[in-house]
């Protein structure tokens, strides 16, 4: 299950994040923002990191269909776990960008 990704799920990365449905797909929410969503389809598991998590990994996803906001990992191959636990971390630590107040220099 996508969930469970390099032996550490996605909950256990933000322990702190709600569990919720949005755009009708499961999705991770941390301090009132979406990280990721994904989806099950009948060839493909989506992981839905946004614009920025798919540019961030751009040369990593060469294999794999891509579009704006949005990865595709085909069924009859194993997901790269180790690679989808990155694309969450990167999600959340520009999450946590976002909602952090700013420092003025």
């Amino acid at each position: 299950m996508i969930t469970d990704v390099s032996k550490v799920s996605i909950q256990e990365l933000m322990p702190e994040a709600q569990e919720i449905i949005s755009y009708a797909i499961p999705t991770f929410k941390l301090k009132g923002k979406n990280v990721v969503h994904y989806a099950a389809f009948k060839k493909h598991i989506s992981l839905f990191p946004g614009a920025s998590g798919v540019q961030a990994f751009e040369e990593q996803l060469t294999g794999y269909i891509t579009s704006k906001g949005t990865i595709q990992f085909p069924l009859q191959e194993p997901l790269p776990m180790e690679l989808i636990s990155e694309i969450v971390k990167f999600r959340i630590s520009e999450t946590l960008e976002k909602v952090s107040p700013k420092t003025s220099k």
